[in-house]
């Protein structure tokens, strides 16, 4: 996997983390930036030990797979990547209605982070199963999160729910034109 392939699954990586980012700035009573980058790093710590889980779990099992570990990664990510679309163009009324709290615990905050970065976890396994790095791929992931949610919780005011919908179908598009990538370059090779 290239770099440039390897900085698009970072920015995928994180647009969900991002709508939620900017659900939760539009709930806070006027972010501070260091506020935000506290969260922000939550999040991309979070986001950045996920897909090294994976990559342990796909590892232990790529030596059984090794003869279809291109497709494999591609199915996972052309699932995944589905997924984020399928759940961007959701009509979700009750965020919409739902009135939203001012204050963010951390608890809270850390519960949503893992539940964003669930999917990170199974492009981990994928990776374990084509050629990267996967420490610089977790750091990417985790810094592109931590940049992400940052600026989501800065303009999650001013944007609202309606862009973060949008980030996530552009993500899982991505995703899928990442496994795509993966596939023809094993099948060229």
């Amino acid at each position: 996997m290239n770099f440039a392939a390897l900085v698009l699954l970072a920015l995928a990586m994180s647009t969900d983390a991002f709508a939620a980012a900017i659900g939760k700035g539009a709930a806070m009573h006027k972010p501070r930036f260091f506020q935000a980058l506290r969260i922000g790093l939550l999040f991309g710590v979070i986001e950045a030990i996920t897909p090294l889980i994976g990559w342990a779990i796909g590892s232990i099992a790529a030596k059984w797979v090794a003869d279809w570990d291109h497709w494999i990664a591609f199915v996972l990510l052309v699932i995944l990547g589905s997924r984020m679309v399928r759940e961007g163009f959701r009509a979700d009324a009750e965020d919409e209605n739902a009135e939203a709290p001012q204050n963010q615990s951390i608890v809270m905050l850390a519960l949503t982070a893992v539940a964003t970065s669930i999917d990170a976890m199974t492009v981990g396994v994928g990776l374990a199963f084509v050629n990267v790095s996967i420490v610089e791929a977790a750091l990417m992931i985790g810094l592109a999160t931590t940049v992400m949610v940052t600026i989501g919780i800065l303009v999650g005011r001013l944007l609202g729910s309606v862009i973060g919908k949008r980030s996530e179908i552009i993500g899982g598009i991505v995703l899928i034109g990442v496994g795509a990538t993966i596939l023809y370059e094993h099948l060229v090779a």
